[in-house]
């Protein structure tokens, strides 16, 4: 009876073994962090974002000098240069306004730059990762480096629509 039941027991064990998942975690931070064209462009975004940083702050500053100026002067000038002033106050603060936001906005310049010297390389570290899962029959691979986030998960576990379906949605 003893017998029957260890052998039903590793019997058990081998069956979830043989039905796990493999999965794997990774640092995409780390990995990133260790290739030269990555620490080049990140370095190249650095120095890209200074420059524009540079400028919108001398574009501040003239802002900033344009008030202090009309402040000094607005009690002696009269009605119609005070509005002119404003006017001129207001167009510099805009412009000012629509340079950050075209270098530093949401889809602005550095974004852009990004795009072109970033993805790239994370495209790369993104196939292979893809080839290493598929090689070694990974089913999920997570990345550590921001919180937990799926990599890589094998289509087959995917089971959206079955959810779709039990809502009663077609897909």
């Amino acid at each position: 009876m003893k017998q029957l039941f260890l052998i039903a027991f590793f019997f058990t064990i081998s069956c979830s073994i043989v039905n796990a998942q493999r999965y794997a975690v990774i640092d995409t931070k780390y990995i990133l962090n260790k290739m030269p064209e990555y620490k080049d462009a990140d370095n190249k975004l650095q120095l890209i974002s200074e420059q524009w940083q540079k400028e919108i702050d001398a574009k501040q500053a003239e802002l900033n000098n344009m008030y202090k100026n009309y402040d000094a002067e607005q009690y002696m000038l009269s009605d119609e240069l005070k509005k002119k002033r404003e006017t001129e106050l207001f167009n510099k603060e805009k412009e000012v306004r629509e340079l950050q936001k075209k270098r530093f906005g949401y889809d602005g310049d550095l974004f852009k730059q990004r795009q072109t010297l970033i993805k790239p390389i994370q495209d790369k570290v993104y196939n292979a990762i893809q080839k290493i899962a598929v090689a070694k029959a990974y089913d999920f691979i997570l990345d550590k480096s921001e919180g937990i986030t799926v990599i890589f998960a094998d289509p087959k576990l995917d089971k959206s629509n079955e959810v779709l379906m039990a809502l009663g949605i077609k897909n």
